[in-house]
């Protein structure tokens, strides 16, 4: 049986306080000072590089737009800051020749005319290798640093989202190869232009547009608008659920199962024995949930200070605060009620500490075994129709991918899921999909 073609990026971690950082990278040494080797350029060209070395469709980068806060305080591995993603990937475009580069931008503190000419530009500079991760936001903490703040609610922002996509692809079908484009006209509820676009079309036609998102919102905004879907289901059965429901909606938009491509963000860890992964994965949630962040985790959870409480120690007795602004910046997951029941149950059930139950609640390895075992499970994520390819997120930064390239890629290739060699040079190419069309006039009415 021939496996299906299996799609494959790579997350940059960012920054976050599960971040484990390699003591024996091989890089050039990290900045000095505390979070220094995030904005570190050999951070980033070692993990870029390492993904085109395995033949990977892009390379990814989060955003984050304000210093998360903890306890009033900024977070620990915040200090220095988080680089702006598309001047990383512009620096990044000189390094690499092959792999896509996607950054994560906000459609809530943008402007379409702006970020489609940034976008454009870096499609260019790499000859056709742009993407563009579509995020919104209504965090009133964040919208502070911004003019409009924090004002939408969920319904609106994706409003604007759609809008915002819509009529940066107006521009980009406006332009042509000479520069001399169309003009474009646009009024609508968020955004007004009449002009024409400032460069001339770039080599992808559009940067490959990646939506992430779970919500009903979402998943129909990323069926009419995305090409990637960047999800969050682990398990095969939620993956097999999820893709169905996606790949369901594109008909109503005239569009094909092939022309979204979903892919799970996913972790791993590999072993000579299945044994011996399986111990090495505990020992990676170990380091990612020191007794300090397990007491973060609560206190994201609880909405309260827990700096006295014993992380060693059963559950906090108290009821979470619900309307708590203890914790800044960080997306909340659900009901803190619920999920603070669901911890208590489950650390009653096995006899977990607090720091126990943390590590045991908050995620596991997606992919765990030995790398034949490993390549088995992914092929039949894709086989079963759970997911196109996945987006791998490295425990360890900036060195994590280096084992999944050496000992997992080759045995995908040599299942005949996975390229050996790229054969194109575009992301579109990558991702099997076609440029879009120029139109003779965009973006009227």
């Amino acid at each position: 049986m021939t496996s299906r073609p299996m799609h494959l990026a790579a997350h940059f971690p960012g920054v976050n306080n599960t971040t484990v950082w390699a003591e024996d990278a091989q890089t050039s040494p990290p900045p000095a000072g505390p979070g220094g080797r995030q904005i570190a350029f050999s951070s980033f060209t070692h993990l870029a590089r390492t993904a085109e070395r395995g033949l990977f469709d892009f390379f990814f980068l989060a955003e984050g737009l304000r210093l998360r806060e903890h306890q009033g305080r900024i977070h620990d591995l915040d200090v220095v800051g988080r680089p702006e993603s598309l001047t990383v990937l512009t620096a990044l475009a000189a390094t690499t020749e092959r792999l896509g580069l996607a950054a994560t931008v906000n459609a809530t503190f943008n402007e379409p005319y702006e970020l489609a000419r940034r976008l454009a530009t870096l499609d260019h500079l790499s000859a056709g290798r742009a993407a563009w991760n579509v995020v919104t936001s209504f965090d009133a903490f964040t919208g502070e640093n911004f003019r409009r703040g924090g004002f939408l609610d969920r319904a609106d922002r994706y409003t604007r989202a759609a809008e915002f996509v819509a009529t940066a692809r107006a521009l980009w079908d406006a332009a042509a190869p000479d520069g001399a484009g169309q003009p474009v006209t646009h009024t609508g509820q968020h955004f007004g232009i009449e002009g024409r676009f400032g460069l001339p079309r770039s080599p992808q036609g559009h940067p490959v547009v990646i939506q992430a998102g779970d919500s009903p919102e979402g998943r129909e905004f990323a069926a009419a608008a995305a090409d990637v879907i960047f999800t969050r289901h682990g398990t095969l059965e939620a993956g097999r659920a999820f893709y169905t429901d996606v790949k369901d909606r594109l008909p109503a938009h005239g569009r094909r199962p092939e022309d979204l491509k979903i892919m799970p963000g996913v972790t791993f860890v590999l072993g000579d024995t299945d044994a011996e992964a399986q111990e090495n994965a505990v020992e990676i949630r170990r380091r990612q949930i020191s007794p300090q962040n397990a007491l973060y985790a609560l206190e994201q959870i609880w909405g309260i200070d827990l700096s006295g409480h014993d992380p060693d120690g059963p559950l906090p007795e108290a009821d979470p605060d619900v309307d708590s602004t203890f914790v800044q910046g960080r997306v909340k997951h659900g009901d803190p009620r619920q999920i603070a029941e669901k911890w208590r149950a489950l650390s009653a059930e096995k006899g977990l500490s607090s720091r126990e139950t943390v590590i045991e609640a908050t995620g596991r390895q997606s992919f765990v075994g030995t790398p034949a075992a490993v390549a088995e499970q992914m092929i039949s994520f894709v086989d079963r129709r759970a997911a196109d390819g996945f987006i791998l997120v490295p425990h360890l930064t900036p060195d994590g991918l280096d084992p999944f390239v050496d000992r997992v890629v080759p045995i995908l290739q040599e299942r005949g899921a996975f390229r050996t060699e790229y054969t194109g040079t575009t992301l579109r190419d990558h991702l099997g999909l076609p440029a879009p069309r120029p139109r003779t006039e965009a973006g009227r009415g």
